[in-house]
């Protein structure tokens, strides 16, 4: 049991990350030491997709899950919810390499508004 509650802490961190990557470059706007931070996670989310490569979160999971004995179970509510958000039905390469430029599209607008805010901030 303790595996597949582990199983679980991970699946809730995957989806945390997950979310940190997408919107972590907010909390620049708050904290100047964020960018430090979520820059390598966005690199990171980035280059998994880019690459068509397993997120290390999704092979210690599913270890857990294994070495839970979980196969033929029935769902808990974190899998039932957060399953099919981190890991689509029909996940293609080229909507891997979109979400891809999601990460870097957005990204990339809220370093742009934060600098942008920080000059200005300059200038007054």
């Amino acid at each position: 049991m303790s595996y597949r509650i582990a199983a679980d802490f991970f699946l809730v961190f995957h989806f945390l990350f997950i979310l940190f990557v997408l919107f972590g470059g907010l909390f620049a706007f708050r904290f100047r030491w964020a960018p430090a931070i979520h820059i390598p996670a966005a690199a990171w989310g980035a280059f998994v997709e880019i690459t068509g490569r397993l997120c290390p979160l999704t092979t210690i999971e599913v270890w857990l899950r294994r070495t839970a004995g979980d196969s033929g179970y029935s769902e808990s509510f974190i899998e039932h919810y957060l399953y099919p958000i981190i890991y689509p039905a029909g996940l293609t390469r080229a909507l891997q390499l979109g979400l891809a430029g999601m990460v870097i599209l957005l990204n990339a607008a809220i370093y742009g508004w934060v600098v942008y805010l920080r000059v200005q901030s300059k200038r007054k």
